[in-house]
């Protein structure tokens, strides 16, 4: 199950109490104050974790607890900081307030940690209120609480590769030849009620692509209708879109039209997914009709760059594959030698 919003409650743990304690030495019954300070509660920590790619950790277990401090105690010492909790969570991963709807923060690196809630600072012992008047000070601090929240977390998968289509082009057909996804297959619309997450190996290349297959668009998907906005948004974070298109016509659809109207949800989506490098795979290039259409859609998108591909036959299979990994290579590189943003 791929579950990529949820909501979890954090609590941070308390600051241990400061602890009231005198020395109690031979020959001196009635030495002078050695309580130690409280320890610092945990903090609840959100962690960047580059092999996870889904939330349904934090849909089963939504409250997370960071350990209290520990009380001070006699002897001057002070009490064990609470162990932190932390939230391994995908990369890609939104944090919003759940009361006020503002963006907390964004984890995009692997390793990136987040403190969510600051645990409570420890109490003073006894010994801090020492002073020339106060020889033998029986105050002390109790410890502040830990912070609490709750939060939504949102998903943005961040893929190479973006696979968007109509229902019924092919979409899980090509996922399961070109990844080790296993999505379901079947001859009717929204076969994707979810994300899929696959992983294309090159072995040879010591290389490989994360690829995100986007439930099925429908007309007015960019005003969330269908599955809508919930599944869009894993496309914003792609670098290469890979629009597969029903090139056999199937239920009398022109693949044509198909192609201007995924281009529309796109861009009243977001403008700037317009943007984005994409390559064409012309599906079901095994049926008879997807011939003639093939050469109409080329005479109307002649800039379009097409790779015809047939998941029933495997035909163009392998040479989409190089393609992709080309592609996003190059991307890479270029990316690479962008400067750095100024600070």
């Amino acid at each position: 199950m791929f579950i990529d919003e949820c909501t979890i409650k954090a609590r941070a743990g308390d600051g241990g109490r400061g602890c009231v304690s005198f020395r109690r030495e031979k020959y001196e019954p009635w030495g002078g104050p050695n309580g130690g300070d409280g320890g610092r509660g945990g903090h609840v920590v959100l962690r960047g974790d580059d092999d996870q790619n889904n939330l349904i950790d934090f849909k089963y277990k939504p409250h997370w607890n960071a350990e209290r401090g520990e009380h001070g105690q006699g002897k001057d010492c002070n009490g064990r900081e609470g162990r932190n909790a932390i939230l391994r969570v995908p990369l890609g991963t939104v944090v919003y307030n759940l009361e006020t709807g503002a963006v907390v923060t964004e984890i995009l690196e692997d390793g990136h940690e987040f403190i969510l809630c600051k645990g409570g600072k420890g109490g003073f012992g006894n010994t801090r209120f020492k002073s020339s008047v106060n020889r033998a000070p029986r105050n002390f601090g109790p410890g502040e609480p830990g912070e609490i929240g709750e939060y939504r977390l949102e998903l943005k998968s961040i893929a190479d590769v973006g696979l968007v289509g109509f229902p019924n082009a092919g979409k899980s057909s090509l996922t399961g030849l070109i990844t080790k996804a296993h999505p379901k297959v079947a001859a009717y619309p929204f076969t994707t009620l979810q994300p899929q997450i696959g992983i294309i190996e090159f072995v040879e290349e010591y290389d490989r692509l994360i690829l995100a297959d986007i439930p099925g668009l429908i007309a007015g998907a960019s005003e969330n209708k269908g599955l809508g906005h919930r599944f869009l948004r894993h496309i914003e974070r792609c670098a290469l879109l890979l629009i597969i298109v029903d090139m056999a016509g199937t239920d009398g659809r022109d693949p044509r039209d198909d192609y201007k109207q995924l281009l529309k949800e796109l861009e009243l989506y977001d403008k700037t997914l317009l943007a984005k490098p994409r390559l064409v795979a012309a599906n079901k290039m095994d049926e008879e009709a997807a011939v003639a259409n093939l050469k109409k859609f080329k005479t109307r998108y002649k800039t379009a760059e097409i790779v015809p591909i047939s998941c029933l036959s495997e035909e163009g299979i392998p040479k989409l594959k190089k393609e992709l990994l080309k592609r996003v290579r190059k991307l890479r590189k270029k990316q690479k030698q962008s400067p750095a943003p100024a600070a």
